[in-house]
């Protein structure tokens, strides 16, 4: 919040001051270490990554989307996450925000990714997962969906 209130100053417009000190944009820059679960608009181009990929966790469906910069995470038993993926400091990374509070795949580092499989590190209690990319880049159909529409 104290971020956007500086930002917010430094961004006046009309002041015909043009002596004023630069030092209110040099605050701005710390805040951009602040978590924001994945939507602080970091990351750029998720390239690779882009499709729909799957992945069995624990008995469980795992489904996870990539479009452009956005990313939606599906799994059986009704845990649905989105966030952004794509590339940060020179690395391949995700960040989720789940609907029912978990953390368990808040963020993720890519670990690898081909034509066919991605694997990713997830910094909560799943760790290691590894992804099969769709094929076409759609879901297959049969795919549990936890008495949704019904």
């Amino acid at each position: 919040m104290a971020g956007a209130l500086a930002l917010t100053a430094c961004s006046g417009g009309g002041g015909s001051d043009d002596s004023s000190s630069p030092t209110p944009s040099a605050t701005a820059a710390p805040t951009s270490t602040a978590d924001t679960g994945g939507t602080g608009g970091k990351t750029s181009s998720s390239g690779k990554l882009q499709g729909s990929w799957l992945a069995t966790t624990d008995g469980k469906a795992v489904a996870l989307v990539v479009t452009d910069k956005q990313a939606g995470l599906f799994a059986t038993g009704g845990t649905v996450c989105t966030g952004t993926a794509g590339e940060e400091a020179g690395m391949q990374m995700i960040h989720l925000t789940c609907t029912d509070g978990s953390k368990d795949r808040g963020t993720g580092m890519v670990d690898s990714v081909s034509k066919n499989s991605m694997q990713v590190t997830w910094s909560g209690k799943v760790g290691k997962e590894t992804y099969t990319k769709a094929e076409g880049g759609k879901l297959p159909s049969g795919l549990p969906t936890g008495n949704l529409g019904s």
